[in-house]
Parts: C-alpha cells; structure tokens; sequence
C-alpha cells in the first residue's frame, strides 16, 4: 500500500508554490466554495495552529475566533480548492503543536511576532 502511494506521488508533481510557513503565523487563506451551483472565493484569516507533512497528503490546522466562539478549519496543502495562501505576521513559538491556544481568551491569546520581519520575508 505504501509503494503505490509513493509511486503516484512521484508521477504527480507539485503544481503551485506555497509559501513557507510554521506554527504561531497569522496566514489567509482563499478557497473555493460551491454556493449552490456557483462557486465562489472566500477568506480564511487565523492563526497556524498545527502542520502535518505527509508529501502530497500534507495539512495544516489554522484556529481564528469569530463571533466569541473558536472556529478551527483543517485544509489540505496541495487541494486544488485553495487559490491563494498570505502570511500575514511571522509568530515566535516555542511549540509546533499550538493546540493550548483553544483554552485561552483575550489578551493571552495573542502570539508574539518575530522582530526581524525582513530577514524572513527574502526567504
């Protein structure tokens, strides 16, 4: 099972860039939505809360609050759903794993953010 897997990720190659990015960054994510019969774009702006690096089966997790209430979304790196991905802060982290984030409120659920944004932005 495992060589057929390998074997049709070799064939497939990755057809768009991604940037890089790691646990504790403020990304968005633009995705396709079927809204009936139409599709449409729409915007997914959280923080990176975990990352799973499986080649073509990758996935992150990103965590934003909206309305009071924690809202968590798992996408998948390479769907062919998601158009467009922009990091928007760099965070300092200690953990790849951020999933205490989901206990905290208010000011301690911020993250702070790396000081040398130039040096990461070149990379």
């Amino acid at each position: 099972m495992k060589n057929i897997i390998e074997n049709i990720e070799k064939k497939n190659k990755l057809k768009h860039t991604i940037p890089s990015f790691k646990s504790g960054d403020t990304i968005e994510i633009q995705s396709y939505i079927l809204d009936g019969e139409k599709t449409r774009l729409q915007k997914f702006e959280g923080i990176v809360i975990a990352i799973k690096n499986r080649g073509f089966r990758s996935s992150f997790s990103v965590r934003k609050i909206s309305n009071g209430e924690g809202v968590e979304r798992i996408f998948k790196k390479y769907s062919p759903n998601i158009k467009k991905i922009k990091i928007k802060k760099y965070g300092k982290v200690k953990q790849s794993k951020l999933y205490y984030i989901r206990k905290l409120h208010g000011k301690s659920y911020k993250i702070k953010e790396k000081k040398n944004k130039k040096k990461f932005l070149q990379k």
